[in-house]
């Protein structure tokens, strides 16, 4: 019976999008690529002539500069580049790590020499799992450089598209675009997958890529890694936030570090390196009050 349960399992199973193995395995696919592209800029997709993975690790311009690692990272055949980043989890810095990475794509192909006329156009979009905007309930939005009196656009060279799909409403009639590529990448079982599919054929080849994938047993073993990964992760961050870091402050770092306390070590030893306590923040992935009562700031 356990080896019966074990195998309907097995054949039940499905990837879900939001982890960010499945999400870049899926963007292989140059139809899935075309299809939320398409979705993304409201053209149709036949006006996307070609998407073309390249690097995801922006250069360097200096040594001591930070990287820049994105998950997916698309070049279309006019020159617009396009970043894709797959967050389950809330991220507190999430606003200065995407402009942080925008900022460094549009200017990464630029090289010695070359005049800004060479400057293509980018957009970073975030595919959240989180809530991201908690004061209205706008699920998808587009930002760019504007005017702020007149709200006319200043230039569209670099872009930002928000998808909270945490946000997402109950689904309406004739939905399209990319509400529907929303649906599908927040799916939940494979009826809300198989049910986008038949509204779309890229959303369709999407469904057929990803029932291939978790039907892939080196590829369901990598999955569930990323997925005992950002589980332990989250774990631990939590538990970190309740046992390690205010036992750490309260007794002087003392046997709380032992329970998660770690941060209050790297965060002396990044101080020690001149790092400002937003820096120290940002690379602990915590927040600034916590750094700053670890360093004993105000």
């Amino acid at each position: 019976m356990k080896k019966t349960k074990e195998l309907k399992e097995k054949e039940n199973f499905i990837m879900f999008p939001t982890v960010d193995f499945c999400f870049k395995e899926l963007m292989q696919n140059e139809n899935v690529r075309k299809g939320i592209i398409a979705a993304l800029l409201n053209v149709s997709p036949d006006e996307i002539e070609s998407t073309i993975l390249i690097q995801t690790i922006l250069r360097k311009e200096y040594e001591d500069d930070k990287y820049g690692i994105l998950d997916v990272r698309v070049k279309l055949k006019n020159g617009t580049q396009i970043d894709f980043e797959m967050q389950v989890a809330a991220y507190e810095y999430w606003d200065k790590r995407s402009i942080f990475y925008l900022s460094k794509m549009y200017t990464d192909p630029i090289k010695e020499g070359e005049g800004y006329d060479t400057l293509k156009k980018c957009i970073h979009v975030s595919i959240l799992n989180s809530v991201h905007f908690p004061e209205d309930d706008v699920c998808y939005r587009r930002i760019a450089f504007c005017d702020t009196e007149t709200g006319k656009e200043y230039s569209d060279l670099m872009e930002m598209h928000m998808l909270e799909l945490a946000k997402l409403p109950p689904e309406a009639q004739n939905e399209e675009g990319i509400i529907l590529w929303m649906r599908f990448l927040g799916g939940r079982c494979e009826e809300d997958f198989r049910h986008m599919a038949e509204k779309d054929k890229y959303i369709e080849e999407a469904y057929d890529t990803l029932k291939k994938l978790s039907a892939d047993e080196e590829k369901r073993l990598e999955y569930e890694a990323r997925q005992k990964v950002i589980r332990d992760h989250n774990s631990f961050m939590k538990s970190a936030e309740k046992r390690g870091l205010q036992q750490g402050i309260e007794k002087g770092i003392q046997q709380g570090i032992q329970q998660g306390i770690q941060y209050t070590l790297k965060a002396l030893e990044l101080k020690k390196q001149n790092l400002s306590a937003e820096q120290i923040a940002e690379e602990l992935q915590i927040s600034l009050n916590d750094v700053k009562m670890i360093l004993g700031e105000k």
